[in-house]
């Protein structure tokens, strides 16, 4: 394995799970991540949760004095949970989903124009109730200024709003856009979608990256052996076809940043050569790896491994790239933590020791 873990954050008794999260860096150089809590002792995505904070004051170093930051009472909701930070024009902000139900989880929006200390009222992003699914670290601001959140939309199939039975797991993708730095938000004219006959999980927990000024590339997991990718050339208003990619991966997100002007990295689990130990544990999401475009994102020719454990399982990563380093946190677990949700870790890695261990995919990605 490559880099240093830097901070573990196993389940314990009052806290089941600790989940994904989203770093972003403060003008005096302090390190802010936020992550997913989970109180009491249920697990499950509608359990209680809330938005905690972690700080680094050393470069990723070590992280230390947690805050709870945002809980669920606020506004009588179930759950808070799947966190990303932007920084914007003259303040920073936090996104996270809302939860009343598997009828209305959205993700709202708060800002900060005192780098972190306090934060506006919540303000909804999506101006209408549904299931939307919008991962951690996932909100991007374009360089054109245009905030983009893509979203899965999964539509109700019964009144039942506490179980997951009532939701079509067959996600669609949907992006909702916003020119003013966040104040209001529209639906983009475009949408991918999956031929929904042809599997059960459509397209879930989309991500976005900008390869170019204007063109971005959309990821999506899916139950039929790959990610599927589709492209906009005009900031986000319109969409191609999503179609199945070579990045080989279980129902499991992937994570797109740049690292450098010219290198872009993926995270993601590809389909393992040797079989997963604890698959009810793991749910195939083993080993945990990083693909490298050195062409701007066109082709992915090399990969460093950074988990590779087959009894555990790592998933929902969060990327933050400085100089000379890359900060990684992810879901991880197996037998011990329950599942591979519970436990969250913080991975540094040197970008020359990324380097040092890139070897040749037996697969060309094209994007």
């Amino acid at each position: 394995m490559i880099g240093r873990i830097i901070k573990d954050l196993p389940p314990k008794e009052g806290n089941p799970r600790n989940s994904e999260g989203s770093f972003l860096k403060l003008k005096d150089s302090t390190i802010i991540f936020a992550y997913s809590k989970f109180l009491g002792d249920d697990c499950s995505d509608d359990a209680k949760a809330c938005i905690a904070f972690l700080y680094s004051y050393d470069s990723g170093e070590t992280f230390q004095d947690e805050k709870i930051m945002f809980v669920p009472e606020e506004k009588q909701a179930k759950n808070i949970m799947s966190v990303s930070l932007l920084r914007l024009k003259d303040c920073i902000a936090v996104f996270y989903i809302v939860r009343y139900g598997f009828h209305d989880a959205r993700l709202h929006i708060r800002k900060s124009f005192d780098e972190g200390k306090t934060f506006t009222e919540l303000k909804c992003c999506i101006l209408y109730p549904g299931y939307y699914v919008t991962n951690n670290d996932r909100v991007l601001q374009l360089s054109n200024g245009r905030i983009i959140i893509p979203v899965s939309f999964h539509r109700c199939l019964n009144s039942n709003y506490n179980h997951w039975t009532s939701i079509d797991l067959r996600g669609i993708v949907r992006f909702f856009i916003s020119d003013d730095e966040g104040e209001t938000f529209i639906e983009s004219k475009g949408m991918g979608s999956l031929n929904l006959s042809d599997n059960d999980s459509g397209l879930q927990e989309p991500g976005i990256i900008e390869l170019e000024n204007g063109h971005l590339l959309c990821y999506s997991r899916t139950d039929l052996g790959c990610q599927y990718l589709s492209h906009s050339y005009d900031f986000g208003d319109s969409w191609s076809e999503c179609l199945p990619s070579r990045f080989f991966a279980p129902l499991s997100p992937m994570s797109m940043k740049w690292i450098d002007s010219q290198s872009v990295l993926a995270v993601y689990n590809p389909v393992p050569i040797t079989p997963v130990v604890n698959e009810g544990f793991a749910w195939g999401r083993t080993p945990l790896i990083g693909a490298v475009s050195r062409d701007k994102g066109k082709t992915f020719t090399e990969f460093f491994e950074i988990e590779s454990d087959r009894n555990a399982g790592y998933c929902y990563t969060a990327i933050l790239e400085n100089e000379d380093y890359i900060l990684l946190a992810y879901c991880c677990g197996g037998v011990e933590d329950g599942i591979c949700l519970n436990r969250l870790r913080i991975r540094k890695i040197d970008k020359n020791d990324i380097m040092k261990n890139l070897v040749n995919s037996k697969i060309m990605i094209r994007t």
